[in-house]
């Protein structure tokens, strides 16, 4: 399963060799000095927007790769459609615009990303 891994001033996706392969990407990694905002939701499926481009998706089973749409992209890691996530709000121009990654912690992750936030 996918993890965020905050470690020296930066989060990290990393995920296991069959979820780089499901997702057609490697690990993400972007620095905390990067995120606008840290949210943990109940259901991440409410916040998957546009379309696949590329990555997976098996019907209620799980999405892996990059959404694309008209403001942006984001980078979605869900394996369960029901588990909650954490979302990632990055600033402008650093590439993807949302992290959305599956964790049963989710509250929890999310804290600890919060914590580490520049004032």
């Amino acid at each position: 399963m996918a993890r965020l891994v905050i470690a020296d001033g930066r989060i990290d996706v990393a995920l296991s060799l069959l979820e780089r392969v499901a997702a057609l990407h490697g690990n993400v990694s972007v620095a905390v000095d990067d995120v606008l905002d840290v949210n943990a939701v109940a259901k991440p499926l409410r916040e998957v927007r546009g379309w696949r481009a590329p990555g997976t998706v098996a019907p209620g089973i799980g999405a892996l790769g990059t959404w694309r749409y008209r403001g942006g992209k984001d980078f979605v890691a869900l394996r369960r459609f029901r588990q909650p996530a954490v979302i990632v709000t990055l600033r402008p121009g650093r590439g993807f615009r949302r992290l959305v990654v599956g964790t049963p912690d989710a509250e929890h992750v999310a804290a600890t990303i919060r914590a580490r936030l520049p004032p």
